[in-house]
């Protein structure tokens, strides 16, 4: 069973502050907070799932990776390996938002087995990020209210094609089929004693954070920079800026100077 979902973000005062305090939802997470439904939101939807083969896909404001407030509901969710991806889209993809948002995939059953007829490895303990936030050229002009137009982000079916055979590649008993990508994806150990090798990141190491920007690899481009060469570029244009400087001013004072008041 599968379930899709788009919750309202950071919704407040979703209950009294006195009520569904022992609601079956929340237990063995704790009460969600009044002041945000977004762990509310996402209790409530795994509370619907078959416990033995069910997958929700929702999305979620960017906060929700990170917020120090709903710390312990998170940690739990880790704990208990209901997470199984963490996928930041571009932003400008929505009509009311031009936030950047996450779309969180939730299984109850990450062990090995068959699924739509494809042969998956026991993902226990593990979680995949992926960030989209640099697929944002494909921008589409839509009319909403009243005539008025936005521009909004689409992903392309090509880039949907290969958020899928990443995802897929990933699940596949066939371990050779995925690989990390540095600023694109990265398969991270949730509990420091599962980690391969000791430098690795774990999500326990980064305080149960599920913010991708934390896993996966970032490259500095800067790197690539050829200093000299720059520097000689930005040297030549700084030298005509200033011939050019100084050719206006000489101009300024011989047009002052032609009219009887010189500025020497």
């Amino acid at each position: 069973m599968i379930k899709e979902a788009n919750p309202p973000f950071n919704l407040k005062g979703w209950r009294g502050e006195d009520q569904l305090l022992d609601d079956p939802r929340w237990r063995g997470y704790g009460v969600p907070r009044v002041s945000n439904a977004n762990y509310a939101w996402i209790l409530h939807m795994i509370s619907k799932l078959d416990v033995t083969h069910g997958i929700a896909g929702f999305l979620l404001a960017n906060g929700a990776l990170n917020d120090p407030d709903d710390y312990e509901i998170r940690k739990q969710l880790l704990l208990n390996d209901k997470v199984e991806a963490i996928i930041v889209l571009p932003r400008d993809m929505f009509y009311t938002t031009d936030i950047s948002v996450t779309l969180w995939i939730v299984n109850m059953n990450k062990k090995a087995g068959t699924v739509n007829k494809r042969q998956v490895r026991d993902r226990r303990g593990e979680v995949l990020f992926m960030d989209l936030r640099r697929w944002d050229q494909n921008v589409e002009e839509i009319v909403i209210d009243k005539g008025k137009k936005k521009k909004k982000t689409v992903l392309t079916p090509a880039q949907i094609a290969d958020v899928k055979k990443v995802y897929d590649a990933w699940q596949s008993v066939d371990t050779t089929l995925y690989a990390d990508v540095p600023e694109f994806c990265q398969s991270v150990k949730i509990l420091k004693k599962d980690k391969v090798h000791a430098e690795d990141i774990s999500i326990e190491d980064k305080d149960f954070s599920l913010a991708p920007s934390k896993y996966i690899e970032f490259i500095d481009h800067d790197l690539d920079i050829d200093y000299a060469q720059e520097m000689a570029r930005i040297q030549n244009e700084m030298r005509l800026l200033m011939v050019s400087e100084e050719l206006s001013q000489s101009m300024l004072k011989d047009a002052f100077r032609g009219i009887g008041y010189g500025i020497d």
